[in-house]
């Protein structure tokens, strides 16, 4: 006998609650944070996870794109018709659970970065950063090698707002 808890059992429940969850991020996700996110009820599977996202993908409610997974028009409007039919309960804590990963999404489209090799095989690092609203900052800078181009990407990326603030009070400063 196979004994689930939690508010969601069905297909139909699954599926509104994938629909929920993808309409709150700001993009493409990768399956296993959609899975994170979505089996936290208990009342489901892995498998009826899996199952239900293909069949969302069959039906054009979610569309794939190099294996990573976006609400279609499609399916918001079928989420804003049925999205309340989950639980409150499990509605809230979807919310806090994808508030994290909205918020880094948000992040990392919000910087840019890219490199590119050189005839003289040094390689030109661009960095950008934008606001959500325009662009805060953009750099171009050569460096020796690739190695030290994808360090400065990575570097970058994990603290680009640190890096923003210190160029600017550099160029700003008395």
């Amino acid at each position: 006998m196979d004994i689930h808890f939690g508010f969601i059992r069905d297909k139909l429940d699954i599926k509104i609650l994938l629909l929920y969850i993808l309409e709150k991020l700001p993009g493409p996700v990768e399956p296993v944070i959609l899975s994170d996110l979505a089996l936290f009820d208990g009342g489901f599977t892995w498998f009826d996870y899996t199952d239900c996202l293909a069949e969302l993908v069959e039906t054009g409610h979610v569309a794939e794109t190099d294996g990573r997974y976006e609400i279609t028009e499609k399916g918001r409007r079928n989420v804003a018709a049925v999205g309340t039919s989950i639980p409150y309960s499990v509605r809230a804590k979807a919310d806090r659970l994808t508030a994290p990963v909205v918020s880094r999404m948000r992040r990392e489209r919000q910087i840019e970065t890219a490199s590119e090799p050189q005839e003289d095989g040094t390689v030109s690092v661009s960095l950008r950063l934008s606001d959500g609203v325009g662009e805060v900052i953009a750099l171009r800078l050569t460096v020796p090698d690739g190695e030290l181009a994808a360090a400065v990407e990575s570097r970058f990326r994990t603290g680009a707002e640190t890096i923003a603030n210190k160029v600017i009070d550099l160029l700003t400063a008395e």
